[in-house]
């Protein structure tokens, strides 16, 4: 409970009628950059992800941008290892700015939330192109609605619903759909 009670307090748990990053509708969204604001409070919640991880093999963090960034930098810092982001460019995600991925690194990827892992997945496609190997996905909040395919670790698991567009409920009761994510439908 203390996790939800930091991201209550923060204001990070908003309710309403929300456009998630995987196009789905959700009737509850968790702005985790707001928990994110305060290092002290980052740290305390990423320190219960690192509990999870701290005995796997990770040679490399990487965080999908924009979400995973602080994530992946903060579970870095607490294990003492690198940490790098994806980032889309012409809405493709992509490795940039010099950083790099050697064959044959455990990588571990690291999220805000994860909820259909769409960002995961792009960014296990461009760890994998380069020859690295996801070991697993971090995330301060874990309200996963299909499965995936490799290990979970979390701070928090959250049920929360998701409904595909065309048949969310909260679209039929005309209360205004809300995208507070920052990727760009085409």
């Amino acid at each position: 409970m203390e996790i939800l009670n930091l991201l209550v307090e923060t204001g990070a748990v908003l309710e309403g009628h929300f456009l998630l990053s995987s196009g789905k509708h959700s009737d509850r969204y968790i702005q985790c950059a707001k928990l994110l604001q305060y290092p002290d409070k980052a740290e305390i919640v990423v320190k219960k992800i690192v509990e999870k991880i701290k005995d796997l093999d990770i040679d490399i963090v990487v965080g999908p941008a924009m979400g995973g960034i602080i994530v992946s930098y903060e579970i870095a810092r607490q294990l003492g290892k690198p940490a790098i982001f994806t980032e889309r460019e012409d809405n493709i995600m992509k490795l940039r700015r010099g950083f790099e991925i050697l064959e044959g690194q455990n990588v571990l990827i690291a999220e805000d939330v994860i909820t259909t892992g769409k960002s995961s997945y792009e960014t296990i496609e461009v760890v994998e192109s380069l020859g690295g190997k996801v070991i697993g996905i971090a995330a301060i909040i874990d309200r996963t609605v299909e499965e995936i395919n490799l290990p979970i670790y979390s701070a928090l698991k959250l049920d929360a619903k998701a409904y595909d567009a065309d048949e969310c409920p909260i679209c039929k009761t005309g209360l205004p759909l809300v995208k507070p994510g920052s990727r760009k439908f085409k």
